[in-house]
């Protein structure tokens, strides 16, 4: 509980308001309490059946309310049912007993679960609420098609809205994400699935009222169901993936410890620098892995030449300058990881042709390489390694920018540039929770560094 802040608490009680306010009416409805106690066990039957970590919809504050999909209950399509069937106060109702029932992995399970179920309940009124206003419970009953499409979407819509903006309120409370980012992409990236989960919810409204009646529109979870299953196996597969790469990166800051946490912080600033150059999600979470592995190669250099405190001979040089090779050697062979194999290979090119393995030039260098090679130097020349001190970060982008066009794409530099601007420099890196103490050189040394740790040539 403690780890909550005080104002993301707050924020949970007033949600909690909201939804007993919405369900404030139900003393006074006249409905078929069968129906909605049917829809509520029947949901929470659904959220208790064991699915893989990751793809359950019970969000709540903090960072996997990031992570998962928003609303993405297991079976949201009873939810979207009840709204469809069900007076607005009503349909809230349902969602309770499933959420508070949810299994929660994180702490404080509670207050999680307090806050999925207030959520839903809120999201949940105002989708029946639009619906209801639409004419949608007519069209149901008619049912009238393709009118009834109208509500039924307007509800969906309404329902994803919502979850939105709570998901956005907590993100930016609980987890401290930056007021201007934490609603991106919240809306897009819960749309489709939810979309998708109305089709099947007004199926069952439909089915509910004609004559075959409830237990037909039962059948439609079965495909449903499926389709969790399916979803479930790619968060599973995703899980895989984040396992391997959290595995290489520790074996990188086990080998040497004076650069840990440099990876995870190079993946977020190459992830802010796709984001500004308008890359679609996908090649920013494959940008994201390119910048944490990019240093892989380190495994096959010597330990003894990651942590010699002084400068490298030519021979010693020729060496480490080798793990951009072996890196990707390493990772040649895992698939998913697509344009990354190229950011691995290349980060240490330079426009000008100075650089290495290849001594590529200009537009040769693949662009993930040009990424992650700003990304990379920004974050050593800010970090304090075992020759010098970090320097500040308008130190670091005054060197950058001096850089671009020889050394680095000044596209990539500018897209870090306003990145920084507009979200500031927050690196949260796990890796960083017991760094190690380095020595400190009190001579202050100049110029840009490899990811080796020293000064480049």
């Amino acid at each position: 509980m403690g780890s909550v802040p005080a104002w993301a608490r707050v924020y949970v009680a007033c949600v909690v308001l909201a939804a007993l306010a919405c369900m404030a009416p139900l003393p006074h409805l006249h409905v078929p309490w069968w129906v909605v106690a049917l829809l509520a066990v029947l949901y929470a039957g659904c959220e208790r059946i064991t699915l893989p970590r990751g793809t359950r919809g019970a969000g709540a504050p903090g960072r996997d309310a990031r992570d998962a999909p928003k609303g993405m209950g297991t079976f949201l399509p009873v939810l979207l049912a009840g709204a469809f069937l069900l007076p607005p106060p009503a349909a809230a109702l349902v969602a309770l007993p499933g959420a508070l029932l949810a299994r929660v992995e994180q702490r404080p399970r509670w207050l999680r679960r307090v806050w999925r179920a207030a959520q839903l309940a809120v999201a949940i009124w105002a989708t029946s609420r639009v619906h209801w206003a639409l004419g949608g419970r007519d069209a149901v009953v008619a049912p009238h098609f393709p009118y009834a499409l109208v509500p039924a979407g307007a509800g969906v819509l309404t329902f994803c809205l919502v979850l939105t903006v709570l998901d956005g309120g907590i993100l930016a409370l609980a987890d401290r994400v930056p007021v201007r980012g934490a609603w991106r992409g919240l809306f897009a990236r819960s749309l489709a699935p939810v979309a998708v989960h109305g089709l099947a919810g007004l199926m069952m409204a439909v089915l509910w009222r004609s004559p075959y009646g409830p237990v037909a529109a039962l059948l439609v979870l079965l495909p449903m169901y499926v389709s969790s299953w399916v979803f479930a196996q790619y968060h599973r597969e995703r899980a895989a993936h984040q396992a391997t790469i959290r595995a290489l990166v520790q074996a990188v800051d086990i080998k040497d410890g004076y650069t840990r946490g440099h990876s995870e912080r190079v993946g977020q600033a190459s992830m802010m620098i796709a984001r500004e150059l308008g890359m679609d999600d996908e090649r920013v979470e494959v940008l994201r892995f390119a910048g944490i592995l990019h240093d892989v190669g380190k495994l096959g250099v010597p330990t003894r030449l990651l942590r010699k405190d002084g400068p490298l001979t030519p021979e010693e040089r020729r060496v480490i300058e080798l793990h951009p090779e072996y890196g990707h050697e390493m990772v040649r062979g895992i698939g998913f990881l697509g344009e990354a194999r190229s950011a691995i290979l290349h980060h240490h090119e330079r426009l000008d042709g100075s650089g290495y393995p290849y001594g590529l030039v200009g537009a040769q260098i693949p662009e993930f390489a040009r990424v992650v090679a700003v990304a990379d130097a920004f974050d050593a020349m800010t970090s304090t390694r075992s020759y010098r001190r970090a320097r500040p970060v308008p130190a670091a982008l005054e060197e950058l920018e001096r850089c671009s066009g020889a050394q680095f794409d000044p596209g990539m530099v500018l897209a870090l540039v306003r990145a920084l601007d507009r979200y500031g420099w927050h690196p949260a890196v796990t890796a960083d929770v017991h760094p190690p103490t380095p020595p400190v050189s009190s001579s202050p040394q100049g110029g840009l560094q490899d990811s080796a740790g020293r000064r480049a040539p």
